[in-house]
Parts: structure tokens; C-alpha cells; sequence
């Protein structure tokens, strides 16, 4: 998604630089925690078919309602000591971790893409990223409308950054296409040994880097599916040796690789074509060393 293009609008700024980030981060960050807020609604509800609007935040033990005192992201639950007003039972960390993750990466955003549309579309599918980590982190699944929503955000985003429809194109098939294909391979294999209808790589996690590939293009979603296997390797293999058990969503990690490959997988697909391919298929256009190239990762 062109990180460059903020850090190169920072430039601009020269003296007033630090003066606008020390107004800009805290009311971003505010903004984000609040959104974070709203968003552990959606996590929690979603799955069990409840409606998002129609019932006042509760305690998921004792049912009474929420004081809006106590609705402030993240600090509400530090003035609590992680406890409800009510009955006193431990209230989940997971709410100021959900709330606080929302903001920072905010932040993050705003520093790495400027003050842009882009800043803003990447923060809604910031959000979308973490409902979607969470929600199949705890049931396992993935809400399709919301993967969706992703897609929907690649119209908008044709218009403000410089990559074609082919590159989108491209990105909407490159890899959810081997996912599917390793799907229905290792589905079938597993069904003719044991019987199980079981997918080695789910039909969600197919669409959402389809639909992740088609707004941010195959140079970004190329290395955020390596990241997100990575990822799912490592914590798998802990979550194995701690619980005993292989299952584990994979989901998460590629939330994450898409995070990631969203702010710096295009600087990585470029330094990759130019040190390690472009020798081999345009020797003549090489014009870089492998060690000249690292900057690039980091400009």
C-alpha cells in the first residue's frame, strides 16, 4: 500500500513536524481506543448471534448494565481494578488489550501512511483485521460479510493510491487460489483416510487473502502470507507442546502478516525482484548489490 508515500509526506513538515505528531498521536489514539471499544462489542456479539445496537453494554456474568462511567476505553477498566461494579467478577483483560491494540496501530498508521484517505481506509481495515483475528481465535470460524467488507474497500482505494487493477487483480488470485487448491487437496486426503471433513486450510482463510490481496495488491499480500505461516508455525508448535493439541486458527497470524505486509510488503517485493530475481532474468537492468538494496527496507 505505498508506505513510502508517508513517510515522504512527513518530509515535508521539516520543523513542524514534531509539534503536529505531538497534537495528531494522542487525539488518533483516542479515536482508536474508542473504535476499539465498539469493537469488542462486535467480537463478542457477532458469534452468538447477537444484535450489536439493540442491547446496552452488560456484564457477561451478572447482566447488569454498564454505567456510562465505566465506558471509557482502557481507563475504566484500570479505575476498576479489572472488576465489575456489580458483582465484583474479574472483568477480561482482553477488553483494554482489544481497545489499546485499536489505538496504537492507529498511530501506527498515521505514521506510516501520513494524513491521507489511505491513513483512513487503512485504519477501518485495521479494525476489520483485529474482529477477525479475535472472533476466529475464539470460535475457530470467520463472519464472511466481514471479509467482504475488506474488498469493499478496494474501490475507494483505486482511487487514491497509484496501484492498477491488475496489480489488484493479481493479488486477488495469487495466493487464495493455492489456498484453496491445498484446501480441497488435504480435505480430500483426510476424508479418504479417517472419514473427517476437515480442510487443511479453511475456506475463510481463502477469502479473506482474497479479498485482503484485492485491496492492497500482490506485493503487499505475497509477503504478509509468508509472515502470517511463519507466524502460525512458531505459535503452533507452542500451542502443541503447551496444550498437547494441533488445532489452532490460522487466521490470526495471517491478520497480522497482512498488517504487516500492508506497511512494509512492497518495499520487501522490491528488494526481493531486484536482489534475487532481476540478476537472473534482467542481468542488464542490475544495477544494485544486495547490501545497496537494504535501505530500501527502511527508508
Amino acid at each position: 500500500m505505498a508506505a513510502q508515500t508517508g513517510w515522504r509526506e512527513w518530509e515535508s513538515y521539516g520543523d513542524e513536524l514534531a509539534s503536529f505528531l505531538l497534537l495528531a498521536i494522542p487525539i488518533v489514539f483516542l479515536y482508536g481506543i474508542c473504535i476499539g471499544s465498539f469493537l469488542n462489542v462486535v467480537i463478542i456479539r457477532l458469534p452468538r448471534g447477537e444484535s450489536l445496537i439493540k442491547r446496552s453494554s452488560h456484564c457477561m456474568t451478572c447482566g447488569a448494565k454498564i454505567r456510562l462511567i465505566d465506558l471509557i476505553p482502557v481507563f475504566s477498566w484500570i479505575f476498576l481494578r479489572g472488576k465489575c461494579h456489580s458483582c465484583g467478577e474479574k472483568i477480561s483483560p482482553r477488553y483494554p488489550i482489544v481497545e489499546a491494540l485499536n489505538g496504537l496501530l492507529y498511530v501506527a498508521n498515521l505514521l506510516v501512511f501520513g494524513v491521507s484517505v489511505n491513513c483512513f481506509l487503512m485504519c477501518i481495515f485495521t479494525s476489520l483485521l483485529i474482529c477477525i483475528g479475535f472472533i476466529d481465535w475464539d470460535t475457530m470460524d470467520m463472519y464472511v460479510p466481514m471479509l467482504l467488507m475488506i474488498a469493499v474497500l478496494a474501490v475507494p482505494a483505486y482511487f487514491v493510491t497509484y496501484h492498477s487493477i491488475w496489480e489488484r487483480l493479481i493479488g486477488l488470485f495469487c495466493v487464495s487460489v493455492p489456498f484453496f487448491l491445498i484446501g480441497e487437496i488435504s480435505g480430500a486426503y483426510i476424508k479418504k483416510k479417517t472419514g473427517e471433513k476437515v480442510r487443511g486450510i479453511e475456506l475463510g482463510d481463502t477469502i479473506l487473502m482474497a479479498c485482503a490481496g484485492l485491496y492492497l495488491g500482490y506485493k503487499s499480500v505475497i509477503p504478509a502470507v509468508f509472515i502470517g505461516i511463519f507466524l502460525a508455525v512458531i505459535f503452533g508448535l507452542i500451542i502443541k507442546k503447551v496444550t498437547g493439541s494441533s488445532k489452532f486458527a490460522f487466521g490470526p497470524y495471517l491478520c497480522i502478516g497482512l498488517l504487516l505486509g500492508a506497511w512494509f510488503g512492497e518495499d520487501l517485493t522490491d528488494w526481493y525482484y531486484k536482489a534475487m530475481l532481476m540478476p537472473i532474468f534482467e542481468p542488464e537492468r542490475m544495477q544494485y548489490t544486495t547490501s545497496s538494496l537494504l535501505p530500501l527496507l527502511f527508508r
